[in-house]
């Protein structure tokens, strides 16, 4: 369930199931907008209260397949399910029953709806049936349309029906009499009709339509088009759509439209599982929201602070998010999928794309509307440029890689218009390896360039003419990513060798050698101010390295897949990572957070020994010692409670009486653990026997008291043992001096 507003998932019905493979094939909104029912792979039909995501009731569907289509009556109390085995079963929802099986269709039962007291669906033979659901006998056939019927909407005030389907009409149909009334050619495959209301307004039009049927229909052509049905005519066409036409006849572009009649909106689902929502006055795109990304092939911050993330995805189209509300816009004129972006740090509105087209695409992003529109196309390559970069200081050129083996230099124009798309030229090119090149970076300085590439060398250019400066060998398998240190004289290289290299640029040596990825290392970063680096590995793992000790600080696991992609914000406050998984994981330095938080609990930490201090100095016993087992100093317990023996052995119980549960559970931990030592086991076994006379009244309840007992039963029978064998000695001693004693007495008198 999405917030429109928000743009984000606010419930989600169905996650906390344990048989994850159970898909969802379809599903229907009660009309209270309360319930929710789906039918699953496992054949079972769930209902659903989508507020809470709790599960109410589950059936079994009992057709012979699966469900293909799901339909609420107008009260809610029944159920439509269209299945697979050609057949409509109607359900009395409080009883989970099957009341009819409605028979006569053929085929895949592609739409289900209910309207007044009939049900009407439709199979793969496009006639349209239509059953009385109280006594299950079929009234009407409506035959017309020759391919699949892929929408049904009523017009209830003149009773009549209006169908769509991959036959490329629109037919109205008289329920009465159930004759067709027109049939409409709109010459494209349709997947989505609306009704729309009496009066509405479009753009272009001074006055409100009204009159006559008007609905909006849309298909593999990518664009929603409107028709005012009985008189045939199309009344708007859609200039600005954000769905690309199907690329084969019969394909799919649009695949459901809906329409929000308080909203007066329409929301169009796309086959690249895209939701974009158009005001119908305006048809101004109002959101897109972005359902599946496939893999994240790279990623680029721009916008002020780097507030807007393009990302490129197994699409054509490059995806910019709002990294406040996480809107989306899609940014459409490639005509193959995208595979490399890049941002300029001295112009943030300035995106940069490189793709399987062969050509390379400057994008500029307007500084109030937000809105990014192509400004220069560059077809030079070709074959696919695998990676691009903008120049650092001041963007005047940006460099392109390819799989042709050439890397070439463009001069960017001066003046950049949002209304022209500009043809850019290549100003200098250089075959650069002998294999794929994958990456290319431009020094901070923009007098040099790095490319790294499947010949398992990585090479310095000059950006005078493409230079060459030298070559960079070392690695064992092909170079990943080449950056240049924001700081240093250094550039970094990362391979499928597993390791990253730091080569020197005076003269072209290896400073250092990081090893720790167990797989290819597929990106890095330089980060805190050229100290330190981040790497992210195709075993989805992200690692933190300190430059000066050669040392991994730390290791971040949150992907499933291969990291293809990393973005570092220009204040490095901020990381973001994409990978194979089609997640976009979002990473915070919390460093100084943690530096304080420490030291606050330092200061905290000060603050309460002095108290504990002040407490046991001025006699509060009870106070002092439950500051002890919060504060988790079983010595300090020890000393505290060795003073309260001092005042008897019921002083002792009376303070332990006064504890909580927690800190009584604390204690007994701290005496199994003095109980270790015969020099404090007298003040242990007298808190254990305390705290067992609770635990066998039921006062006292403690988590894991059976571990707890079997540490301290040896300790405590090794101390019975020893003070038994004390008694017995202490007893033969006395012993022995009583015999002595008569002797000592006889003897005395003799001397007298």
């Amino acid at each position: 369930v999405l917030d429109i507003e928000q743009g984000r998932v606010t419930t989600s019905v169905g996650v906390n199931e344990e048989d994850s493979e159970d898909t969802i094939n379809t599903f229907s909104l009660s009309p209270d907008n309360e319930k929710i029912i789906s039918n699953h792979r496992s054949g079972l039909l769930k209902l659903w209260n989508w507020r809470d995501g709790s599960l109410v009731k589950q059936w079994k569907s009992i057709h012979k397949g699966p469900v293909s289509q799901l339909a609420f009556s107008k009260d809610g109390v029944l159920l439509a399910s269209g299945g697979t085995d050609s057949s409509i079963r109607i359900w009395d929802l409080q009883h989970q029953a099957c009341t009819h099986n409605l028979r006569g269709a053929q085929g895949v039962i592609s739409v289900v709806q209910f309207y007044s007291n009939m049900v009407f669906a439709a199979g793969d033979d496009a006639v349209i049936r239509a059953w009385n659901y109280s006594t299950g006998r079929q009234q009407l056939a409506l035959s017309g349309h020759f391919s699949k019927v892929t929408a049904l909407v009523f017009h209830e005030d003149t009773n009549q029906l209006l169908s769509c389907g991959r036959d490329r009409v629109i037919i109205l149909w008289d329920l009465p009499s159930g004759t067709t009334v027109r049939t409409l050619p709109v010459f494209e495959g349709l997947e989505g009709l609306v009704l729309l209301p009496p009066k509405f307004r479009l753009p272009g039009f001074k006055k409100k339509v009204k009159g006559g049927i008007h609905v909006a229909a849309a298909g593999e052509r990518g664009v929603v088009r409107i028709w005012e049905v009985t008189e045939g005519l199309e009344v708007f066409t859609q200039s600005n759509s954000l769905v690309s036409k199907a690329t084969e006849e019969g394909g799919l572009a649009i695949v459901q439209l809906l329409f929000n009649v308080e909203r007066c909106s329409l929301a169009i689902i796309s086959a690249d599982h895209n939701i974009i929502i158009h005001q119908l006055a305006t048809f101004v795109c109002e959101k897109q929201l972005v359902g599946f990304s496939d893999e994240v092939l790279d990623l680029a911050l721009l916008g002020t602070g780097g507030c807007y993330l393009a990302v490129a995805t197994n699409s054509t189209d490059i995806k910019l998010y709002n990294m406040k509300d996480m809107g989306c816009q899609l940014l459409r004129g490639h005509t193959d999928l995208v595979l490399t972006l890049a941002a300029a740090p001295s112009n943030p509105s300035l995106l940069l794309s490189g793709a399987k087209d062969n050509s390379v695409r400057l994008w500029l992003m307007d500084p109030e509307s937000h809105a990014a529109k192509c400004v220069g196309v560059g077809s030079r390559h070709t074959l696919s440029v695998g990676s691009v970069a903008l120049s650092q200081l001041s963007a005047s050129f940006f460099l392109s890689v390819s799989q042709d083996l050439c890397l070439k230099l463009w001069k960017i124009p001066k003046k950049l218009n949002s209304d022209e798309v500009q043809i850019l030229n290549v100003d200098v090119t250089e075959i650069a390896h002998d294999k794929d090149i994958n990456s290319v970076s431009v020094s901070p300085n923009d007098k040099l360039i790095a490319t790294g590439s499947q010949d398992k060398t990585a090479k310095l250019w000059s950006v005078e003419g493409l230079t060459l400066l030298g070559v960079l060998r070392g690695h064992r398998r092909g170079v990943w990513c080449v950056r240049f240190s924001p700081v240093d004289q250094v550039v970094l290289s990362s391979s499928a060798d597993c390791t990253i290299k730091l080569w020197a640029v005076s003269d072209l040596t290896c400073v250092k050698t990081f090893e720790g990825h167990d797989s290819s290392v597929l990106r890095a970063e330089f980060i805190s101010q050229g100290m330190q680096l981040i790497t992210a590995g195709a075993d989805g793992l992200l690692k933190l390295w300190n430059i000066k000790t050669s040392e991994c600080m730390t290791t971040l696991d949150d992907h499933d897949g291969r990291i293809w992609a990393l973005a570092v914000s220009r204040d490095e406050s901020l990381l973001i990572s994409g990978g194979s998984d089609s997640n976009l994981v979002l990473w915070r330095d919390v460093t100084e957070k943690r530096r304080e938080e420490a030291e606050e609990a330092r200061q905290k930490l000060i603050l309460e020994e002095q108290e504990l201090a002040n407490l046991v100095k001025s006699d509060q016993l009870l106070s002092a010692l439950k500051l002890a087992l919060t504060l988790d100093r079983p010595l300090q317990v020890l000393r505290i409670i060795q003073e309260v023996l001092k005042q008897g052995q019921e002083g002792l119980q009376d303070t332990v009486r006064q504890l909580e549960s927690d800190q009584k559970a604390a204690l007994l931990k701290n005496a199994t653990v003095w109980n270790c030592n015969s020099k404090n086991c007298h003040p242990a076994q007298l808190v254990i026997s305390i705290l067992l006379d609770d635990l066998s009244s039921g006062d006292l309840k403690i988590q894991a008291f059976s571990n707890m007992l079997e540490g301290t039963l040896p300790y405590t029978e090794r101390h019975f043992k020893r003070l038994t064998q004390l008694l017995q000695d202490l007893h033969l001693l006395q012993f022995t001096a009583a015999c002595m004693q008569p002797q000592l007495q006889g003897g005395g008198s003799v001397l007298k």
